[in-house]
């Protein structure tokens, strides 16, 4: 029966009292008298509005036990990632893996399996298998609706989806970045409930003035908030806070719980910021997560102050998950499940002649906390009639294996990676996932691609610094792998050595290999994901997402 500040979200007061606990819901709340500043305070728990949990590299137990730390009780979760490597069994593989631990997991049926026809994924989810999951007690949401084209044009098994969980009464969950004025009302109005993906105030300020819940990202690549959460004010009861995909190293560090320092130290209010954090998820979603309400599953936070908001206690269904920075969740092994059917490369896969066209190419220009992109038009470097990486100009090659069938690498080329040596690779690649490179020359990344299908999954790097070997004379090119063999996806070992292993390999990538960005392995899954302007490489070729048609590498002069 713990005796602290309790904080009312509903009629925004805060008084002294107890909570009485019976069963894993909140008996009683007795209300002793005004609040008292200098003891701790009691609050719903946090909710991360959309996630991927495979983008953590951890199966849910693992997420979990790193989650509540931060005051995380539940997520909105779309298994899209491993729906598109396994399908409905993989779905059914985050859902039950989710059950074992203390942890209010929502999945939700991923509507666009494959997101596009314009790569290879491992695997369809029809409408029938949508409806399948829809009319499942255990799936809350259609999850987002990525081909927005698709809704404009009236795609009729896209449609057919959208009318499946409007018929189970349940949420549709939006994805339509840049997409305003009309054509953003017509996409609301088959149904669409939410949006993750502005990158703009006025974007967003356009989308909520029609309705439209704005869940404001913050994750490992993508980063919104400053540009978002000024809606925070005139929108209250449409703004969430959501990470969307969030590697283990920065989930070691925080969660939710950051959004909510940060929007109270732009001036936000305290009861705006926690209705963002806490309630509107719940109410939106219908989530099975407490309110801090008589009767309600007792899911809620101890935390010291409402200024510096350090957690003490996590507790979920009456159960203490985290205390006092110490997860309580056990660290709980998963059997690995997994689709890899790929050859290793030859270095020679990777070549580019050069055409009659001549040298100038559209080359993509990645940035740094965005998943948008730019197409530039330059002139590649090239050498003995082949085209290759410059990394002077910070002109990389980029290329992308499909890692379901033997076929010949898509190749192109990108700026901004910064490496001045070696190359990265990823069995990360939204949304198909296949492998994805991007390297200084051939050789680099013909070997990391081929370290990522030796471990049939992973995120790898090779090249950089080198070591004589002792008494011999010759240099020892440095590899690294961290092996993600649940669905080349993730891993079930321990979240906090995962985290530790992927910090290694991320500061690998940025001072020995010379990366700039802040994410580079999260900015390279994102490389292949079509339905993000404006140029990426799919496993079939150059994309233009304005026109979501291929285009040519080599532009003719």
């Amino acid at each position: 029966m713990p005796t602290a500040n309790i904080l009312n979200l509903f009629d925004k007061t805060i008084t002294y009292g107890t909570l009485t606990v019976n069963n894993g819901r909140i008996a009683r709340i007795e209300h002793i008298g005004p609040e008292q500043p200098d003891q701790p305070y009691i609050l719903p728990g946090f909710v991360d509005a959309h996630v991927h949990i495979e983008s953590s590299l951890l199966t849910p137990p693992q997420f979990a036990r790193l989650a509540v730390v931060h005051g995380t009780v539940a997520t909105v979760s779309d298994p899209h990632e491993i729906g598109n490597v396994l399908g409905v069994p993989g779905v059914d593989y985050m859902i039950e893996e989710g059950k074992r631990v203390p942890f209010k997991f929502m999945f939700g049926a991923p509507s666009c399996v494959p997101a596009t026809t314009f790569e290879t994924a491992g695997a369809t989810i029809d409408v029938v298998g949508v409806g399948d999951l829809l009319a499942r007690a255990d799936v809350g949401y259609l999850a987002e609706v990525m081909n927005f084209p698709g809704v404009l044009n009236g795609d009729h098994d896209l449609l057919a989806k959208i009318s499946l969980a409007k018929a189970a009464g349940k949420p549709i969950d939006g994805h339509a970045p840049g997409l305003t004025g009309p054509d953003a009302q017509q996409y609301m109005d088959a149904g669409v409930s939410t949006d993750h993906e502005c990158f703009s105030y006025e974007e967003g300020l356009d989308k909520a003035r029609r309705g439209l819940n704005i869940l404001i990202r913050e994750g490992s690549a993508a980063r919104n908030f400053d540009a978002l959460i000024p809606l925070l004010a005139e929108f209250p009861d449409q703004v969430m806070f959501c990470s969307d995909d969030k590697h283990p190293d920065t989930l070691l560090e925080g969660h939710i719980n950051q959004l909510v320092l940060r929007a109270l130290a732009a001036g936000h209010s305290l009861w705006n910021v926690l209705r963002a954090a806490c309630l509107n998820p719940v109410l939106h979603y219908n989530m099975p997560v407490g309110l801090l309400r008589e009767g309600d599953p007792a899911d809620y936070l101890i935390v010291n102050n409402l200024t510096s908001f350090q957690i003490q206690q996590t507790v979920i269904d009456g159960k203490t998950v985290a205390q006092n920075g110490q997860s309580l969740i056990q660290g709980l092994r998963s059997v690995p499940v997994n689709q890899f059917n790929c050859s290793p490369k030859r270095v020679e896969d990777f070549a580019v002649q050069e055409s009659e066209a001549g040298s100038l190419i559209r080359v993509i220009e990645a940035l740094d906390g965005q998943l948008i992109t730019n197409e530039l038009h330059l002139n590649a470097r090239v050498e003995n009639g082949l085209m290759v990486s410059d990394p002077e100009r910070d002109i990389l090659k980029l290329v992308v294996v499909n890692r379901y069938q033997d076929t010949p690498p898509a190749i192109a080329f990108i700026k901004n990676f910064g490496l001045k040596h070696g190359a990265i690779a990823s069995s990360v690649g939204h949304d198909s996932h296949n492998i994805t490179a991007v390297g200084c020359d051939d050789e680099s990344l013909c070997r990391a691609v081929n370290l990522v299908i030796e471990a049939r999954g992973g995120l790898s790097a090779t090249g950089g610094l080198t070591t004589e070997r002792p008494n011999a004379g010759t240099s020892l090119i440095i590899e690294k792998i961290l092996a993600l063999p649940v669905a080349g996806l993730m891993t079930d070992s321990d979240g906090y050595d995962v985290a530790a292993q992927y910090t290694l390999l991320d500061q690998y990538a940025k001072q020995d290999l010379g990366s700039t960005l802040s994410a580079p392995f999260m900015t390279l899954s994102f490389m292949a994901l079509l339905v993000i302007p404006s140029l990426k490489l799919s496993n079939m070729g150059l994309f233009n997402t304005k026109v979501f048609d291929f285009t040519p590498l080599q532009i003719m002069t």
